[in-house]
């Protein structure tokens, strides 16, 4: 491919990014009340923000550290503080360049020319670190759905609750042996790593039940941590930017399985990005030394 059609591409592909996330938003204010929104918007409680920020962060610190430890088995040896800077730089990157090389992307570069890891070996890492994330949010939301009344229109016909069940005892069992087979390298890590991996999604639960404190919901705590898990699943998927409007759909047409209101359901989804993007913001503002230690 040469270099103007590859420009070519990244310009097709943020336009069709934007035009996605500007169809999903519209979707979504089409189907909600918008004067019930603002009013809950009005009335937000700031101070239960602070805690909220202050979880969102150390989910990222947490995953962050899953992500030197994959580091580690490729025999790539950086501190910490490093390797917390890269991850920022990788959010920014994410988030506000969607039609670029991408966060992932970006650091593969940077390691690969500053350390001479192979690029084959930084990639799986970067893919391993996603599926990590995935399957502790997976596994969650499986235990969530055991613990909330789901008005679920196929309930009656099998028993879901036993099919959840047991996918719950194979979720971690299933990863390590696709692991043994396609990321075999990284084994030696595999439990202290999804440590990190339910660690730092538990956190995002928290910061979640602040972010619903801020709004004044009083019930079914459970049902909307249930769907934010469910929209996390979705917002990875590279349709929109930085996943909104995806969130807020899942929201929306969750509310009559979950029994969460709608407006309040697509506050809680914009606060949550509106956290993400300001933390996001510091990787524009990060400088990287790779001699430092």
């Amino acid at each position: 491919m040469t270099k103007t059609a590859h420009s070519l591409k990244k310009k097709l592909t943020t336009v069709l990014k934007l035009v996605l996330t500007g169809l999903a938003l519209f979707l979504v204010f089409q189907k909600i009340d918008t004067d019930q929104l603002w009013q809950i918007t009005r009335t937000i409680h700031w101070l239960w923000l602070i805690p909220a920020i202050l979880t969102f962060v150390l989910s990222k610190l947490f995953t962050a550290f899953r992500l030197n430890l994959y580091f580690k088995n490729i025999n790539l040896e950086i501190s910490e503080k490093l390797n917390i800077k890269l991850y920022l730089i990788g959010m920014f990157y994410n988030l506000f360049l969607p039609g670029g090389i991408g966060g992932d992307g970006y650091k593969v570069y940077l390691l690969n020319k500053h350390y001479q890891i192979p690029v084959k070996s930084l990639v799986q890492t970067s893919l391993l670190d996603r599926l990590g994330g995935l399957v502790a949010i997976v596994s969650l939301l499986l235990v969530l759905m055991l613990s909330v009344d789901l008005n679920l229109p196929f309930a009656p016909l099998i028993s879901w609750e036993l099919l959840v069940g047991i996918a719950i005892l194979l979720v971690f069992p299933a990863f390590w042996f696709m692991q043994k087979l396609m990321f075999k390298a990284f084994l030696p890590s595999f439990w202290k790593a999804n440590g990190w991996s339910m660690v730092g999604q538990v956190a995002q639960l928290i910061c979640a039940w602040f972010i619903l404190k801020s709004l004044g919901v009083t019930e079914n705590f459970l049902a909307y941590q249930l769907v934010f898990l469910l929209s996390s699943i979705v917002a990875v998927l590279p349709l929109t930017i930085g996943g909104v409007g995806a969130r807020e759909l899942v929201f929306v047409y969750a509310h009559t399985y979950a029994g969460i209101d709608e407006a309040s359901a697509v506050a809680f989804s914009l606060i949550f990005f509106l956290i993400t993007a300001m933390v996001s913001l510091m990787g524009s503002m990060i400088s990287i030394n790779f001699d430092e230690k």
